[in-house]
């Protein structure tokens, strides 16, 4: 379908079921493969596994956030370049784009590879816990040239308006490496290297799949002759800051709270801190899935002026949004019991009373979540880089860096009611930069670009 005609010409009702249902279901897809990958993990090598995957994964997470920046910054101007009737340019931003992120990726990587025995030695991780995450950070950094792109490539598919063949392939991708992660660890008993192993291989797959309508020309986004041009490197940078200090400030923040709970705890509270982590990616993610898959018809009205569908898209993710962290919070709250159980085999009592009151009270931090992610998205997608930045910056490192402080004399109990803390707090500032823009929305006008 034509991009203009999808977010353009469509009813607002009709393109949120065409684009919020496709977007959801995809990264619902892709949080039951997080999810399936903690129980595969977790039952088949065991709890320190588990958490040596914990502490890893943030460092992954930080290569992974810098492709994001590129990918999000720059769907946002492409998005308003073609509401705008300006495929030239766009062209130009999307060309850009996959080259920045396809040579930063080799950069990352190589370090990443080289620094990850002294970044695990730094939050305190040692023998045999450091030694498994090191061999999992190692397997994501040496593939870092062929994943990290199919963090971007959903974004432009979406753009193009294959809102469908974006779900379908994060369902593939999830199919293909619960497949081969199974495969690898339960079968062939590779170590946790293997888990890593499999989940590179998925993405290299789909992120070859993705591409090659784009390279064969079939889409509105083509690839073109690049012209760099600071302009549009700010652009893109200035677009995808919020949600890239958003991801750095939270894998930071990840990494101060798993030393704290290793501090507190040994490798065991990291476990029980790594399972609540899972059973909020079974969820979470369908408010991701909304509000990422609603940006590019948010911008594209956006640069089209078309204000009062903009408005009318907001409604709809923020009532879905509000919906699914009520959803979420039910489950965590009511059945803790049987989510450890999914995830590890350890009966003593303490760990498991550790970890049913941590998956308690994050589950009722769901109930202030949705709203502080979806504003932060909302405002990303009508270009208010400072309002969205002050809001990814809140909830991913300032609050939870101040309750971390404020919170830690209590020992365990002051860093699982740190997350309470974080989302009513960032829920309070988003509200009042909402009504504040609302204000003084009429008076904005989109960006026009001699």
């Amino acid at each position: 379908m034509e991009t203009k005609q999808l977010y353009l010409n469509n009813s607002p009702r009709k393109l949120f079921f065409k684009a919020a249902i496709p977007g959801a279901i995809s990264m619902f897809a892709m949080s039951l493969y997080f999810v399936l990958d903690g129980i595969f993990v977790g039952q088949i090598l065991g709890d320190i596994s588990l958490a040596a995957i914990n502490l890893g994964i943030s460092f992954v997470m930080i290569n992974f956030s810098l492709a994001d920046l590129i990918g999000v910054g720059s769907s946002v101007p492409i998005s308003i370049y073609l509401g705008m009737k300006e495929d030239e340019k766009a062209n130009n931003v999307f060309t850009m784009a996959c080259i920045m992120i396809f040579a930063l990726s080799f950069v990352v990587g190589g370090l990443m590879y080289y620094f990850a025995p002294a970044l695990l030695g730094l939050i305190g991780a040692q023998g045999k816990l450091a030694s498994l995450a090191i061999q999992y950070i190692r397997v994501y950094a040496l593939c870092s040239p062929v994943t990290t792109i199919v963090f971007a490539v959903d974004n432009f598919l979406r753009i193009s308006g294959k809102i469908k063949l974006s779900m379908w392939l994060n369902v593939l991708l999830s199919l293909l490496t619960l497949l081969l992660e199974y495969t690898f660890l339960a079968v062939l008993k590779f170590d946790i290297w293997g888990a890593a192993l499999a989940s590179c291989i998925g993405m290299a797959i789909i992120a070859f799949i993705a591409f090659y309508p784009f390279v064969k020309g079939r889409l509105v986004l083509k690839f073109v002759k690049p012209v760099f041009t600071k302009f549009e490197l700010f652009r893109i940078i200035k677009s995808g800051l919020p949600t890239f200090l958003s991801n750095m400030a939270g894998r930071f923040t990840s990494i101060a709270v798993n030393s704290a709970f290793l501090a507190f705890g040994g490798p065991i509270a990291v476990t029980a801190y790594c399972i609540v982590l899972y059973s909020g990616d079974l969820i979470q993610p369908l408010i991701y899935g909304v509000n990422d898959s609603l940006q590019p018809a948010i911008g594209y009205n956006w640069g089209a002026g078309r204000y009062d569908r903009v408005k009318v898209f907001a409604k709809h993710t923020f009532s879905t949004s509000a919906i699914i962290g009520l959803i979420s919070a039910i489950v965590l709250f009511f059945f803790p019991e049987k989510i450890v159980s999914l995830f590890s085999k350890n009966n003593n009592a303490d760990f498991l009373s550790m970890v049913t009151t941590g998956l308690k009270i994050y589950g009722g931090a769901r109930l202030f979540f949705w709203f502080g992610f979806s504003t932060q998205s909302y405002m990303s997608a009508v270009e208010q880089p400072l309002y969205s930045g002050i809001i990814s910056i809140c909830m991913s490192f300032v609050f939870p860096m101040l309750g971390l402080m404020a919170l830690r004399p209590l020992g365990l109990s002051g860093l699982w009611w740190n997350s309470m803390f974080v989302m009513f707090s960032t829920g309070i500032v988003s509200l009042i930069l909402l009504l504040k823009f609302n204000k003084k929305a009429g008076k904005i006008v989109p960006p026009r670009v001699e």
